[in-house]
């Protein structure tokens, strides 16, 4: 049976062409009220001259980071995703899986590592994440966006732990919904220390009509 981390990447395989619509057409409501400008503004305040974009999709963070002048390297496991932002430009675009970044097959360090919704698995980030600062520059930051673990918890008890996967709220395009790893807040705390990162910034953006954390981003450096 495949493990959970590769049941995400094929989900992600099959779900390529619908998630480039969904995003190039503006179609989720939180990305195009709250979050996409949200790690753009993060990104932007540290002024960074280059960025590694680690689970890139189809490069939309890359084309509005080339309109700062900033350059972008993306990354991603699924070629067909690379494939369309190399279409679409904006930066130089590579497909390289997280295991294979994190035993270095890209030997090329930036300002800032930028995983934007894209760390949903376990395994596969706890190795990230231990990479992480072997592909800084000095003074370089590693930024994570992700869902605030107090909304995305939702009903269910608020500990570590897998759960199912849902595209509730998309178009009937997408299916194969892939499992995700939930970590509460203390969690990705523990984990950051774990890998010598330390934490040094958490805003909370929040959705404009609900008033609740649309998501959560941490800023962090090397110990």
């Amino acid at each position: 049976m495949p493990s959970n981390d590769q049941r995400i990447i094929a989900s992600w395989h099959t779900n390529a062409a619908a998630w480039t619509s969904a995003v190039r057409g503006h179609q989720i409501e939180s990305r195009r009220l709250v979050t996409d400008q949200a790690i753009v503004d993060t990104i932007a305040s540290r002024a960074p001259s280059t960025v590694i974009d680690i689970g890139c999709g189809e490069g939309w963070l890359a084309r509005a980071l080339s309109q700062r002048g900033i350059r972008v390297l993306g990354l991603d496991a699924v070629p067909a995703l690379i494939e369309q932002a190399q279409a679409a430009g904006g930066g130089e675009f590579r497909v390289a899986s997280y295991e294979e970044i994190a035993t270095g097959a890209i030997p090329v360090r930036a300002d800032l590592l930028v995983c934007n919704f894209s760390l949903i698995g376990k395994e596969s980030v706890d190795g990230l994440l231990h990479a992480a600062p072997g592909l800084l520059t000095p003074r370089g930051a590693l930024v994570i966006q992700t869902l605030h673990p107090i909304v995305a918890g939702g009903e269910e008890p608020y500990r570590d732990g897998w759960r199912a996967g849902s595209w509730q709220g998309f178009d009937a395009a997408f299916t194969d919904p892939a499992p995700w790893y939930f970590r509460t807040l203390a969690s990705w705390v523990a984990l950051f220390a774990r890998h010598r990162l330390r934490l040094i910034e958490m805003p909370e953006p929040l959705h404009p009509s609900t008033l609740q954390p649309a998501s959560v981003i941490f800023v962090t450096v090397p110990e």
